[in-house]
């Protein structure tokens, strides 16, 4: 029989401490989850002498069938005659992306010369970055030529134009939510002919998946896939990160290759691939923009409800009344729904139920977690072998990147997607599947990405309050194992997180 040591009994005894003090607060979640998380750490403690699920670090055999083709093209490049599209996309990095792969489309569609995107600045990223501060321009240029025209600027005779008084500004409120390639030529082009250019601001996922002509679906993922290339320096420091994370013994990989381009490492045919260190990279969208706009509750009493609401009244205004005016879904519906972020102490139970070891070495990724080190206690009890981009790099390192989120978010998008194995807390999150995307694309069926489903977690979570630590890792594996079975993209899914289809990659038979 296992013998715990005292280090275990100590870390059993604090989470027992939670517990009584959880049960006082007559919050039954609370309760519920801190007696898991107990049983969670006996659990690790027992399995750190016994072998890791076979699968934990692998995909499906079926996932190696598929393969990258979305570079291959069959015509010729427009030639753009019909004017210039300008987009100043909103958001962050990750809807940034989306809206200048979804531009590039719209500009060969409409035979458009599309101008180097911009970007705008947000209240809430605070980031003055543009195109060239993240992506390599010339590459982007480049590598596209052969589908449409780009320049970096629009034509001096036409910058002195007045394009909301020509009607040529066009703004989220003109285009609906996924729109299909027809409004663009029965709306757009007119414009486009008659005045020579179109602006777009915002335009946030204003192009459809579905249906939409397959070179069309080509493109976008040609775009995304191929043409976007991070800037030296982010692929730089992304390089020393993924190697500082493999133990400095870090293997080759097309992923890597194309992630990386000159700072990727050659693997040294002398090395034992085994040699290199394992990680798992965890992205915790738990930043309180997130935990604002939900509306659920997470134990922090009446502080954190005042905090959020607080929060909800300076950055999401329109929420904030409407909670005065309109009936909406309880907090505990909302938790029973799936519809709450995980919070970090769901995450490690997640975790621990699909049979990761204590010793794992687990990259955090993302901004700074609502409930700071508090928050954090649970996981980091449970896993002591957490690091961060800020962790494992020097400040002189990481200088360069102060003060611009979107160039910190690709550093995690590096490492992420270099990952030995990546798990998502919010199947939801544009960066989850942006990176989700890119291990299936580049991955070789080497590159497991985990992503539970909120709603089947929430339903062991919530309505299981006396529920033993046997049956609760059964039901999350059985849960992990039925996302992770590969099938080629759902109709109207994104491209950007579902690339298994004829468009963005070939089947091949074995």
């Amino acid at each position: 029989m296992y013998i715990l040591s005292n280090a275990w009994f100590l870390l059993l005894r604090c989470f027992k401490e939670e517990v009584a003090r959880a049960a006082k607060g007559k919050r039954a979640h609370t309760v519920m989850l801190t007696q898991l998380l107990a049983l969670a750490s006996h659990a690790l403690a027992e399995a750190e002498t016994r072998p890791e699920p076979k699968d934990l670090w692998e995909e499906p055999i079926n996932a190696t069938m598929w393969r990258p083709c979305s570079d291959q093209r069959d015509w010729k490049a427009s030639e753009g005659t019909n004017g210039y599209i300008m987009i100043s996309a909103n958001g962050g990095i990750n809807q940034q992306r989306v809206a200048i792969c979804n531009a590039v489309t719209i500009s060969r569609l409409l035979n458009a010369t599309l101008v180097l995107p911009k970007f705008l600045y947000s209240n809430v990223w605070l980031d003055k970055s543009q195109f060239g501060d993240i992506y390599q321009e010339d590459y982007f240029i480049k590598y596209l030529k052969s589908d449409i025209q780009i320049v970096k600027d629009l034509p001096v005779e036409l910058q002195s134009l007045d394009l909301e008084a020509i009607g040529s500004l066009v703004n989220d409120t003109n285009v609906m939510k996924e729109a299909k390639p027809s409004l663009y030529v029965k709306k757009i082009l007119p414009i486009l002919l008659r005045n020579r250019v179109v602006h777009f601001i915002g335009f946030g996922n204003r192009l459809s998946f579905d249906p939409i002509p397959s070179d069309l679906q080509r493109l976008r993922c040609r775009c995304n896939f191929h043409a976007l290339r991070f800037v030296h320096k982010i692929q730089e420091t992304g390089a020393v990160l993924v190697e500082r994370l493999h133990g400095h013994r870090a293997s080759s990989s097309p992923l890597k290759d194309n992630l990386l381009g000159q700072f990727a490492i050659k693997s040294d045919p002398s090395t034992n691939k085994s040699d290199a260190s394992k990680y798992l990279a965890v992205h915790l969208r738990f930043e309180i923009d997130m935990v604002a706009y939900s509306l659920c509750y997470f134990g922090g009493g009446k502080d954190e409800e005042d905090e959020l609401e607080a929060y909800r009244q300076i950055h999401f205004p329109v929420l904030s009344e409407l909670k005065k005016t309109t009936k909406l879904p309880s907090a505990a519906l909302l938790r029973s729904e799936g519809k709450c972020p995980l919070a970090p102490e769901e995450a490690v139970l997640m975790l621990a139920a699909i049979g990761f070891k204590r010793s794992t070495n687990i990259y955090i990724a993302g901004a700074e977690i609502y409930g700071g080190q508090y928050r954090m206690a649970a996981i980091s009890r449970l896993y002591p072998a957490l690091v961060t981009k800020e962790t494992l790099l020097s400040p002189s390192e990481l200088e360069p990147f102060r003060n611009f989120s979107s160039q910190l978010a690709a550093l995690d998008f590096i490492a992420c997607a270099a990952a030995d194995a990546f798990a998502m807390t919010d199947p939801g999150s544009q960066f989850s599947s942006l990176v989700q995307g890119y291990r299936m694309y580049y991955g070789g069926g080497n590159f497991p990405t985990i992503r539970p489903n909120k709603r089947r977690l929430a339903s062991i979570l919530v309505k299981n309050a006396t529920i033993e630590w046997n049956e609760f890792e059964s039901r999350v594996r059985k849960l992990i194992q039925q996302t992770k079975q590969v099938h080629e993209r759902p109709v109207a899914r994104s491209i950007f997180r579902h690339p298994r289809c004829p468009e963005c990659m070939c089947r091949t038979e074995h």
